[in-house]
């Protein structure tokens, strides 16, 4: 019946509730003379006008106040404020009644009887229809989860009256360290403490946990996540505190844990000062705009209010993509900055030198690479022409245009590599640090930044594994104790601009990245906090299988940020300064030249004896082909 019910066309819904108040406003009409009278009342005389006045005022000013253009299901306090003023401007025309010489005989008490039953009345059964039918929603579904909100602060509170609307979760619980609010309810629901959560999510069957404590430190949310890791639960998150604000917090709102909850490690924090010095009020250059990195770089740049910000792309959609995300904010902001959209290859000097010479950028910040390593090491012409020569060009583009300050977004690849990409990308600081050793000759300062794996970038292992877990498995891993140091988008965006900031001139920036993380251990982490168990020998009815596929020709089991030792701190914290032997440009000039002539000939064998003379302890694997 109820279904059918909520299947009702809306003006067939609103009669119903037209048709209820009438029968509510007639029944306070008679319980106001019968506690007026102290006796049930039976109308006489002109006392019937009162009953049939009662519903011709009361209906249309619940009209007009919009009380029938709510819906019971997600009314709240706000609809029973509505109801209040609709009835006392109900209570002020009865009022008024009573001293029109036309109608002597309706009674002052009356007009004030009448309206506060009829508001209870009318209160009861709204509050009553909302209970029954939101009762119903989060009863009995089937695939209905299991809720548990870690936090019964304002968020948790907040969330749960939101879900209270919906059919996807029954909220069995909250949790708080708050010994105050131990064994208290919210609206009904239980707060449990931290450590009875395995107990509870055993005796309840709970399937889900949502972290709402948006202000909470990382320390103390990574202590939160870790607990929960060995509970069979989906750990998911609120979004952040601008949302909450706004009330736009919904169940579609939750979210995945982002990647610094999977780090289990505080962000790099960033020095304000660093930055606004650099990039305020001036004109900044950035290839590969449209890029993981290049794109995080504009959107950082454009916090710190430069004058222009020339985008740098030869993919076409990924520079109309990127462009019209920093137009939208641009027009949000009421922002005047000049975004200038650029369709470039770095292959190509001559269109650099154009470039670079129109707008005279203050700073360029290099990130177009070619970046994948197994796709560099079966392209490997193509590599170096873009990895290296597309540095060189560029670099001497903004040396011509008397750039002040380039920056190179390097990779912790670059360091005794394996691989023919993180050969080009060592060989593009190289060309940096040779140009750099030339000060007297330019006026350019360049500085290179390096760091390691970006989590939740193009062909990262983050979204491989989300989608790997989504599909049912296997998450497939290369070696069981492959490691690597890993940063988040923002992260890596924030390590350039701050160390190009700081740059005086051929410095190899590397940032101080904690302990590295084994990929395993990474994909489990994940698994554990999808709720799922991954399946092995000790747990062979687990959900999601981890597959050893082999190292790739090129890949190494470690990665390391450093050449040489001593890397000497700067004054920002978390980065150094790392001192690296460097050929001097003649020297470099030549070997350029083998390399350039053996990409053009696609001779492999000769691209690689030029880069085991440059490059520090470079040792290629197999020559392969990707599948």
């Amino acid at each position: 019946m109820l279904l059918k019910m909520l299947d009702w066309p809306r003006p067939i819904k609103r009669g119903v509730v037209v048709a209820t108040d009438v029968t509510l406003v007639l029944l306070a009409t008679w319980l106001a003379y019968s506690l007026r009278m102290e006796t049930l009342h039976w109308p006489q005389g002109d006392e019937w006008w009162t009953y049939a006045i009662s519903p011709v005022l009361a209906i249309p000013i619940f009209a007009w106040f919009g009380l029938y253009r709510a819906i019971f299901r997600y009314s709240g306090i706000h609809s029973l404020f509505k109801t209040g003023q609709a009835i006392a401007a109900f209570a002020a025309v009865l009022i008024a009644m009573h001293w029109w010489r036309r109608w002597p005989l309706f009674p002052l008490t009356l007009g004030v009887l009448l309206p506060l039953i009829f508001f209870a009345l009318v209160s009861i059964s709204r509050v009553t229809a909302q209970l029954w039918l939101s009762s119903f929603s989060s009863r009995g579904l089937v695939g209905q989860g299991r809720m548990l909100i870690y936090g019964a602060g304002a968020a948790g509170v907040q969330t749960s009256s939101a879900m209270a609307f919906t059919r996807q979760f029954k909220l069995v619980g909250f949790v708080d360290d708050d010994v105050a609010k131990l064994g208290q309810t919210i609206n009904g629901v239980p707060v449990y403490a931290p450590g009875n959560v395995p107990t509870v999510v055993q005796s309840l069957l709970v399937t889900d946990i949502l972290l709402a404590m948006p202000s909470a430190s990382r320390d103390r949310r990574n202590k939160i996540i870790q607990s929960l890791r060995s509970l069979p639960v989906h750990t998911r998150s609120l979004p952040g505190l601008s949302d909450l604000a706004s009330g736009r917090v919904t169940v579609q709102d939750f979210c995945e844990l982002d990647v610094e909850d999977l780090l289990g490690r505080e962000a790099v924090p960033h020095q304000a000062d660093l930055l606004q010095r650099s990039l305020q009020g001036q004109t900044i250059l950035v290839s590969g705009a449209g890029g993981s990195i290049g794109s995080e770089l504009c959107r950082q740049i454009l916090h710190e209010h430069p004058k222009r910000l020339v985008l740098l792309d030869h993919n076409e959609f990924a520079l109309y993509t990127i462009h019209r995300e920093l137009s939208g904010w641009c027009k949000t902001q009421d922002s005047s900055i000049e975004l200038v959209c650029m369709l470039a290859s770095v292959s190509n000097r001559r269109r650099l030198d154009w470039i670079c010479t129109t707008y005279q950028p203050h700073t360029v910040y290099h990130a177009a690479a070619y970046k994948h390593v197994p796709m560099v090491e079966c392209n490997p012409s193509e590599g170096m022409f873009n990895n290296v020569f597309g540095t060189l060009n560029m670099a001497q583009a903004a040396v011509a245009a008397r750039v002040q300050r380039f920056v190179l977004v390097s990779t912790d690849k670059a360091v005794r590599p394996t691989n023919l990409m993180g050969a080009s990308k060592r060989m593009a600081e190289l060309v940096l640090q040779a140009l750099a050793a030339q000060a007297d000759a330019h006026a350019t300062c360049f500085g290179m930044v390096r760091f390691g794996n970006v989590l939740g970038s193009s062909g990262s292992v983050l979204p491989m594994f989300r989608e790997q877990i989504a599909h049912g498995g296997p998450i497939t891993v290369t070696h069981p104790e492959v490691t690597r140091y890993f940063m988040t988008i923002p992260e890596a965006a924030q390590l350039v601009l701050q160390a190009g900031a700081m740059a005086t001139g051929g410095d190899v920036f590397v940032l101080d990245m904690g302990e590295p993380v084994k990929i395993v251990d990474l994909a489990r982490r994940l698994v554990a906090l999808s709720g799922l168990q991954v399946r092995d020998a000790a747990q062979p009815d687990g959900d999601i299988e981890i597959a050893f596929t082999g190292l790739r020709p090129g890949e190494k089991l470690y990665e390391e940020l450093l050449i040489g030792n001593n890397p000497t701190p700067t004054d920002h914290p978390r980065i150094m300064t790392a001192h690296e032997d460097f050929i001097p440009w003649p020297e470099l000039l030549e070997q350029l030249s083998l390399l350039q002539a053996a990409a053009a000939d696609e001779n492999v064998v000769a691209i690689k004896a030029v880069l085991r003379v440059c490059v520090h302890g470079f040792h290629a694997q197999q020559d392969f082909a990707i599948n």
